[in-house]
């Protein structure tokens, strides 16, 4: 008997684990058939029943034990990833000399979205200099100068006003830029090209073996909060 425990024991589960799947009972009859064997007898007496009992009850102390302490590591990542993020936000609030509420916003659908914020950061600046009714003579609108077209491939609905709406802009702006990442394969250069030129442009360019470059990749990269007027 004592040569089946440890493997059963050391396999790799975590009690909680364990206990979730019922081990508490075959964890109480291994006890006892092993405890009958060393009294030396077939059936286990009232002594080893009151062990097993005993042993099963520790056994679901220590499960609990375990789930309260597995709460607690939870919570407490939790308050250091909105420390981090509070710390993120207030810095990039202050570079930009923009509300925080504008700067959590952009950094929040960065971060849904797959976006580097330093980036997104950079886009809006680039885009609409932070102002949420820019709108240019192409009828881009907004923080990410989206025009309507172009946000409807992801949301049908959407109309210019929504477009003036923070979140709405950032999300769907965003979005379009990881997209356009996806497609690029991760080249930032392309990526950037195709969101101010249009993908469609870029590949004409691209197939017929010419350079879509515009300067604007540079401009969105090389960015810097004292360009903001």
């Amino acid at each position: 008997m004592h040569d089946r425990m440890p493997r059963d024991l050391n396999s790799g589960l975590t009690l909680p684990a364990v206990l979730s799947r019922g081990g508490m009972i075959l964890l109480a009859a291994v006890l006892v058939s092993a405890l009958a064997g060393a009294l030396g007898g077939d059936r286990p007496t009232d002594a080893v029943a009151v062990v097993a009992e005993d042993t099963v009850a520790k056994a679901a102390q220590v499960a609990a034990l375990q789930a309260e302490l597995d709460r607690a590591r939870g919570a407490l990542e939790v308050e250091r990833l909105k420390n981090r993020r509070a710390e993120a936000v207030q810095g990039y609030s202050a570079r930009f000399g923009i509300p925080a509420d504008l700067a959590g916003a952009i950094f929040d659908h960065a971060i849904t979205e797959g976006i580097d914020p330093s980036l997104a950061f950079r886009l809006v600046q680039v885009e609409s200099n932070f102002r949420p009714n820019a709108k240019s003579r192409a009828k881009a609108i907004g923080y990410t100068q989206l025009k309507l077209g172009t946000a409807r491939h992801y949301e049908p609905w959407v109309t210019e006003k929504d477009l003036r709406t923070r979140d709405v802009n950032l999300r769907i702006g965003f979005r379009f830029l990881r997209d356009l990442m996806r497609q690029y394969d991760g080249n930032e250069h392309l990526a950037l090209l195709a969101y101010n030129r249009g993908p469609a442009r870029v590949n004409e360019y691209l197939q017929a073996g010419g350079d879509p470059d515009n300067g604007y990749p540079q401009a969105v990269l090389t960015a810097t909060p004292q360009g903001r007027q």
